[in-house]
Formats: structure tokens, sequence, C-alpha cells
């Protein structure tokens, strides 16, 4: 089966090397950048094209033979480059996060008889898995509440902070204004805003704050509370406000010794640099899912809890480990046929298919992300 992976980034290249492991896969990785392609070559069974993925002809030239995609592109590219898929009749396994509706392009999907699985990482993607899960076992389901983060294993002045993804969709995660739902209701907050503090054994004391992390569950999911906050050390809601605030993450050009510079690009331009892991530098992802309701008459909460670390041995981030092997397991369960529905389906929609649910944590397991479930009756 031919699979052709969209981006040999921090999660597009190991995913890569995680499809390439298996003989039934012939792997493809297409990438504008001709360091990472040749890195892969060197070390995996792989394919490289060296293309720019952000134009269509040449995107469909490398998908043109693909039994399935699998998109890592940046968030920014994401919805465009699902849609010249879909277009083409693909089926595609995405992490692009992009900003638009995913759910905008089912229409399209189901014209042309494709299969779209979207946000497949592990926050949104497993986390909405689970909810959605555990939804499905409850009577009722009153609340759904989701707290995840990657981040450095050794936190460094001044930002305590690596980007573990693209570092250009991090700070879209800053900006982008995030929505929940309260009582039933659609409530906008804006990103970095309602902070609380929780405590995890394995890394001590983390703040968390609102971003756009519930996505389509907001609409798919009929529960009155639901919302998802991301997690990073103490202190770093503060230092990405004063940023915002003071228009460093601005998109509209300012003048500067005559010339026009859009503050974001400063920003990034700055910041990426001490943003990037270094070689060998650990990182760990923590995310915990808290579904409550009742069953059987009996007030239910339902938890799980994930923690998990950089792999020494290989070389590969915990958040390219969480993330981009369910997007890998999502790969081999529609190329077993697990999954057939036409459309565009977001994560929790796979979760309620109880064998999707169990093939995707078995295979998790196998590759060490392992998830810890408890049940309790308060």
């Amino acid at each position: 089966m031919k699979v052709v992976v969209l981006g040999a980034g921090l999660v597009g290249s190991p995913m890569a090397l995680d499809l390439a492991k298996d003989p039934a896969f012939d792997v493809t990785v297409a990438d504008l950048r001709a360091e990472p392609l040749e890195r892969l070559a060197q070390t995996a069974r792989v394919t490289t094209r060296q293309v720019d993925l952000a134009k269509a002809d040449e995107l469909q030239t490398v998908a043109r033979e693909a039994d399935i995609v699998l998109s890592a592109v940046p968030g920014f590219m994401g919805f465009r480059t699902l849609e010249v898929l879909l277009e083409m009749g693909k089926t595609v396994v995405d992490i692009a996060f992009f900003s638009e509706n995913p759910l905008d392009l089912d229409p399209l999907a189901k014209k042309r008889g494709a299969t779209a699985i979207v946000d497949m990482g592990v926050g949104p993607g497993m986390s909405s898995v689970l909810a959605a899960h555990a939804h499905a076992q409850l009577d009722e389901t009153t609340s759904i509440l989701t707290y995840v983060g990657g981040l450095p294993r050794v936190r460094r002045w001044p930002y305590e902070y690596k980007a573990v993804f693209s570092p250009i969709d991090v700070i879209e995660e800053y900006i982008r204004p995030a929505r929940y739902i309260e009582n039933g209701h659609l409530v906008v907050r804006p990103a970095l805003s309602d902070a609380e503090y929780l405590s995890f054994p394995e890394v001590g004391t983390l703040e968390a704050f609102n971003t756009d992390g519930l996505r389509t569950m907001a609409v798919t999911m009929n529960v009155p509370n639901m919302k998802e906050k991301t997690l990073r050390y103490p202190g770093h809601i503060e230092k990405m406000a004063v940023l915002r605030e003071t228009g460093f993450f601005g998109a509209e050009p300012v003048e500067i010794g005559g010339a026009k510079v859009r503050p974001i690009d400063l920003t990034a331009k700055l910041l990426f640099p001490m943003w990037t892991m270094e070689p060998g530098e650990a990182d760990v992802t923590v995310m915990k899912v808290i579904i409550e309701g009742t069953k059987a008459g009996k007030k239910t909460r339902v938890t799980y809890d994930l923690f998990d670390t950089y792999d020494a041995a290989t070389g590969i981030h915990s958040m390219a480990r969480t993330t981009g092997y369910t997007a890998t397991s999502a790969v081999r369960m529609l190329a077993k046929g697990l999954f057939a529905d036409k459309g565009v389906f977001p994560p929790e929609l796979v979760g309620r298919s109880r064998p999707c649910v169990e093939f995707l944590l078995a295979e998790l397991r196998a590759r060490g992300v392992v998830y810890q479930e408890t049940i309790e009756f308060p």
C-alpha cells in the first residue's frame, strides 16, 4: 500500500519512520526542504520528493499514486491542502490543526467518495477519541475537560518552553480565540485566559489556560460542559500575553526605517531559535481527560491520564511520539478497513467505534504510549 507523508518536520519525520518499518507500506515523504529529506533517506526505507506542497499542481503530482495521504503540513496550509486531496478523492489522515472548520469539506469528501480523519494527534486527537469513547459508555455525560501540553523536561530561562511541533502553530494557540461549551451554550474567550494550576506527580505544578482545542466537539457532541486547556510551566501565560497585547503577534505590517514588516514575522525570527529543541534534549507530554456523568443512576467519573517522555534510544521526541503515532495508528486502522465511512471525520466520531478505539490504544501501547483509565463513583 502506498502512503505519502506530507511534511518532514518534527512530527512528519517520525511518522514516516514508523510507517517505513511496516513492510505493508511503501512510504514517500514530501517536503520543500532538502535537509530533512536527506536525513530520512539515509535512515529509513522511504522515497523522498522535494516539492512545494503549497502549490496545488506539485501536491497533486506527489499524491496521485497514494492510497493514503498523511498530512503534517503547517496549520496555515492545512485546509487548502486537505481540500486539494479530497478533490482528488484521496483517503487522508490529517494533523495540520488549521483554523478553518474541517467539516466544511465534508460535502466535497462525500461527493468524491473520499475519507478524511482530521485533527488526529494527541490533543485534539486521542483526547477527543477517548472523550467520545467514555461518553458512549455513560447514560448521561455532563462535562468533558481536557488538559494537555508538551514541555521541555528541563526548564530554561526565559521562556521555559521549547516548540515540540511547528513553532508558527504554537503562536497560533496564543492568538486564536478559544471556544468552549458552558451550560449548553457556546462561549468564546481569548486564548491564554482563565488560568488555573494543576499538580502532576511527574512534573509538579503546571498552569492551564484556554486554547481552541475543543475544535469540532463543540458541534458534534451534545454535552453541556466541554473545555480544553493547554498546559505550560507557571509564568508562561504572562510572557505570551505581554507579547500578544504589545502587538508582537500582529499580522498587519508596520513601517520600520522605510520597510514594512509584519510583527509576527519578526517575533518568529527571534523566538524560534530560542524554542528549538537541541539534539538529545528531552521533552514530555502530559494529558488528562476527565469525563463526568451518570451510569445506572450513579455519578461516574472516567479519567484518562498520559505521561510520555522523549525516547533516548530512537531520539524521537515525546510530542512526535504521542501525536505522530496516533496518526500512523489511524493510517493502519484505515488500511485494515476498520473505518471505511466516506466524509470528513474528526477524532470524536472515530471514538464512537469501540473496535477503532481498542485498535488505536493497542497500536499506541505497542509503541510505548500508554493511556491509564480510571473510573470513579464520586
